[in-house]
């Protein structure tokens, strides 16, 4: 049974990449932290559509409950491949720097950037063994433009973007892509608090955009025939910056 993973997949972009990654006719690992409810819910949705999954609670941040939930499901399902990794998990502490808590530029860095790490090593093993793979890294504007109030953020996705290249070419001979897809505004819970109005004028399209729209993204480089990409990073983001 070929397999693909999801964290952060409770809800926004990683519920849209699972229920198309499900469609895709992959049997899905939900990753989430604490949300069962809304997991659960991402689990309903890609069954009426056809699919299949199974929840996998664990912090990724935590090297512990990576290797203890991730590393004991891996261990248990020798038969079963994860060909595609989506590393969607993600959160926000925006603050100006100079007003900014230790524990809120640590938790920001160790989600986005020690999360990437952990997993991705993790399901790497068996892509190597494999020789296929698809790891998909869902960054950020900010990663690429930067923002303000967003240093942590900013640090943490460009620190993946800098590694999606990187593990691109360490990978690449054993047919294992690596690409990152930075989202600009999308319609999410992370983006409930903004102005949608007032930031419009800054997007060429005019318009925040749809969690599906990502996921449409992560479909084509999680395909077979985006095999001749890797170390690629794709803007979604209304044309507001590249």
């Amino acid at each position: 049974m070929n397999c693909a993973l999801v964290t952060g997949g409770s809800r926004g972009i990683g519920r849209a990449v699972c229920i198309k990654l499900a469609a895709m006719g992959y049997f899905m690992l939900v990753n989430y932290r604490s949300n069962r409810e809304e997991a659960e819910k991402t689990l309903s949705l890609l069954r009426e559509k056809g699919g299949d999954g199974v929840l996998l609670q664990f912090d990724v941040g935590s090297r512990e409950e990576v290797t203890r939930v991730l590393g004991g499901w891996i261990t248990e399902h020798a038969d079963n491949h994860i060909e595609v990794l989506v590393n969607n998990a993600g959160v926000k502490e925006d603050v100006l720097l100079m007003w900014m808590k230790d524990e809120q530029w640590s938790q920001v860095i160790n989600t986005s950037l020690n999360g990437f790490f952990y997993v991705t090593k993790l399901v790497l093993q068996d892509m190597l063994m494999q020789k296929y793979g698809r790891i998909i890294n869902i960054v950020s504007l900010s990663g690429l433009k930067g923002l303000p109030g967003q240093t942590n953020y900013s640090a943490a996705k460009g620190g993946v973007i800098a590694a999606t290249k990187a593990l691109a070419q360490e990978v690449g001979r054993r047919n294992i892509t690596v690409n990152a897809i930075a989202p600009g505004f999308i319609k999410t819970d992370m983006t409930e608090g903004l102005d949608e109005k007032q930031l419009r004028s800054l997007i060429p399209v005019s318009r925040f955009g749809e969690p599906e729209e990502v996921a449409h993204a992560v479909g084509f480089f999680a395909s077979k025939e985006s095999s001749y990409i890797t170390g690629e990073v794709l803007s979604v983001n209304g044309g507001m910056y590249s």
